[in-house]
């Protein structure tokens, strides 16, 4: 038992204080504990925001997730668009109407190998470089 140890046996507090000597005694407890009681002024000057709600969460019913594709995943498409009569095959390459299969806008990620050209709600202005647009949907086939 080292002195200092020593010395101090009998004494309740073995000289720190009444509360020094218990875990977290000086610092005024761990963590956040005191935010609304004696270090309510600190968190008022550091971290204001710290309770209470802050901003707000959209109704689901008015967020928009709109279906996207890739322009180069058009090619792996064509047995669906095919399924769902959404694709006409000509000598120039395919027409394809992508509001069928519930695609609402169209990416310009990758590359197709023939021409396309596409109904889709939205298209990016990199999707419309590489593949052509079309305003009004083609005829089923």
């Amino acid at each position: 038992m080292p002195s200092r140890t020593r010395r101090f046996r009998g004494q309740r507090t073995h000289g720190r204080g009444i509360k020094a000597g218990r875990g977290a005694g000086k610092q005024g407890g761990r963590g956040n504990a005191g935010l609304h009681k004696y270090k309510f002024k600190s968190m008022l000057i550091y971290a204001p925001d710290h309770f209470g709600r802050h901003g707000f969460k959209r109704p689901p019913e008015i967020v928009e997730n709109p279906v996207t594709l890739n322009v180069g995943q058009l090619d792996g498409l064509v047995p669906f668009l095919k399924a769902a009569k959404a694709l006409t095959e000509s000598a120039t390459g395919y027409v394809a109407d992508l509001s069928r299969i519930g695609v609402d806008r169209l990416l310009g990620g990758g590359r197709t190998a023939r021409p396309w050209k596409v109904f889709v709600a939205h298209a990016t202005k990199h999707a419309q470089t590489k593949v052509e647009i079309l305003k009004d949907a083609p005829a089923p086939a």
